[in-house]
């Protein structure tokens, strides 16, 4: 039977309650960041003060998602940096305690804290981050699909390539026009339509429909008061515009990457998003690891305080890689799967490397 050593249950219960304590405070900092930016836009339409609250507040998961890899940086350096302090570190050490069994230890904390963030993020952040769209959507009166061009929202389906004035967050639709081309990409009909509306499985109701269907030089124009739209545009399709992929579900984004995929469209952006959705919460594993070494090094290399700052620093650091690889991936078109292992795998060669040269000094 497993049993955990006195000493691994301390060391985890210290690095755990940093990296809470760490975490706590980043939320309690970006959400009152949050906040103040909100606070813009109430008073707008129909945007009100609670309306702010709830928006930041359902905004929570989402930063629980993306703090959790820098708060266990940040935490196991603190952690670490204090045992080392009261030379606990060194006295474990000295009672035979190899680097291996340390870091087997952390990667106990790291392991529990990868599937937090890995549920928080697959099963809160995409129902709750769609929610506050809508919320803040309905509030400012405001379209959730209108974006790019002046024009509205285009989207291909099939061989039709259908432009959208707006989309609201009832699922309802307003200024349609339907381009449908033929097997010899000849244009073969535009359709008109005020409204639709979505009937499942995967047809809309059209009203006040105008249909100009060309045959050679020949044009004709039908007029009816309803219609019907078969297509595999939904709203759960055009619902991935409310929510980033890095936010989306992993069934959300594997859905929209085969629609995409289907109609011929770049699917870098999302594919990049699925995979990180995938390495990011194992990127905890890979930050316990980067602040072992910082717990050998008692106060020679400035004390606490310096490597807390180190920490942050780091923190940032991997923040701002994982965006901009995520970018360079989308623009130079490199495998996805590259594009999201990049930051984690510096870290990590950054975390041997350390390991490594303590080792041997």
């Amino acid at each position: 039977m497993f049993a955990i050593k006195l000493y691994e249950r301390y060391l985890m219960r210290e690095v755990f309650a940093a990296v809470f304590l760490v975490l706590a405070a980043f939320l309690a900092l970006f959400s009152f960041f949050d906040l103040i930016n909100e606070l813009r836009n109430v008073g707008k339409v129909g945007y009100q003060l609670g309306h702010a609250l709830l928006f930041v507040t359902l905004s929570v998961p989402g930063l629980v998602y993306e703090l959790t890899p820098i708060a266990t940086l940040i935490g196991s350096l603190y952690a670490l940096s204090t045992l080392a302090r009261h030379s606990e570190i060194t006295v474990l050490r000295a009672s035979g305690l190899a680097t291996g069994d340390l870091l087997m230890t952390l990667f106990r904390v790291a392991g529990l804290l990868a599937i937090l963030t890995f549920f928080v993020g697959e099963g809160l952040v995409p129902f709750s981050e769609r929610l506050a769209q809508e919320i803040r959507a309905k509030a400012l009166s405001r379209v959730i699909a209108q974006q790019g061009f002046d024009s509205g929202l285009w989207v291909k389906d099939g061989r039709s390539f259908v432009n959208i004035r707006r989309a609201t967050p009832d699922a309802r639709l307003e200024g349609i026009r339907i381009y449908r081309f033929n097997d010899k990409n000849a244009l073969e009909s535009v359709t008109d339509a005020d409204e639709a509306s979505f009937q499942p499985p995967e047809h809309w109701h059209l009203k006040n429909v105008v249909q100009t269907v060309l045959e050679g030089d020949r044009a004709s124009v039908e007029r009816s008061e309803t219609g019907t739209w078969q297509s595999a545009v939904n709203p759960d399709l055009l619902a991935v515009l409310m929510v980033t992929p890095e936010r989306m579900s992993l069934l959300g984004l594997v859905n929209y990457t085969q629609h995409l995929a289907e109609n011929r469209q770049k699917t870098e952006r999302y594919e990049i998003a699925l995979w990180k959705k995938l390495v990011y919460p194992l990127a905890t594993l890979v930050m316990v690891a980067l602040a072992l070494p910082f717990g050998y090094s008692h106060n020679r290399v400035g004390g606490a305080s310096f490597k807390i700052f180190a920490g942050v620093m780091m923190g940032i650091l991997f923040y701002a890689l994982n965006g901009l690889f995520s970018n360079l991936g989308v623009i130079n078109a490199w495998p996805p799967f590259a594009s999201a292992m990049a930051p984690s795998g510096m870290f990590l060669l950054a975390a041997v490397a350390m390991i490594w040269w303590v080792e041997r000094r």
